[in-house]
């Protein structure tokens, strides 16, 4: 599976130059049986303006984290997020830990470490595997 993690990761940092988000831009993939099912990357709901900080460069409350994005998706197009991975090019923080575990994935490889550790923290709680990859 290394190898696979590693081309998984490499795409989601791909994907996270999508967002709009100046601060920090972040990709997300979900995969199941060697197959996408979903992608995300942070930023605004729909029909909101592509902008996620203010004027004082602090992020907007309402902006979505890239595996809120790519959970919410999957969950809109029928498929089911169940054992599945998530790829992230951040590791996950609190509140996409608690989505990550109510979606069923299993497993999350993420790049970056996030300055605060209790999403992987309760991740791991979980029994679900993470994984950080150089």
């Amino acid at each position: 599976m290394e190898k696979f993690d590693q081309r998984y990761l490499e795409m989601a940092e791909i994907w996270a130059k999508n967002s709009y988000c100046k601060r920090r831009q972040v990709g997300a993939l979900l995969v199941k049986d060697r197959m996408i099912i979903s992608d995300g990357y942070n930023g605004t709901p729909s029909g909101f303006e592509n902008i996620c900080e203010d004027e004082n460069g602090v992020t907007k409350p309402y902006v979505l984290h890239a595996e809120a994005n790519a959970i919410t998706k999957v969950a809109k197009s029928g498929n089911s997020s169940q054992n599945a991975t998530l790829y992230v090019t951040a590791s996950p923080c609190m509140e996409c830990a608690k989505l990550i575990i109510q979606a069923g994935i299993k497993r999350v490889v993420y790049k970056d470490e996030y300055r605060i550790s209790d999403g992987v923290d309760l991740l791991r709680r979980a029994g679900i595997e993470v994984k950080k990859v150089e």
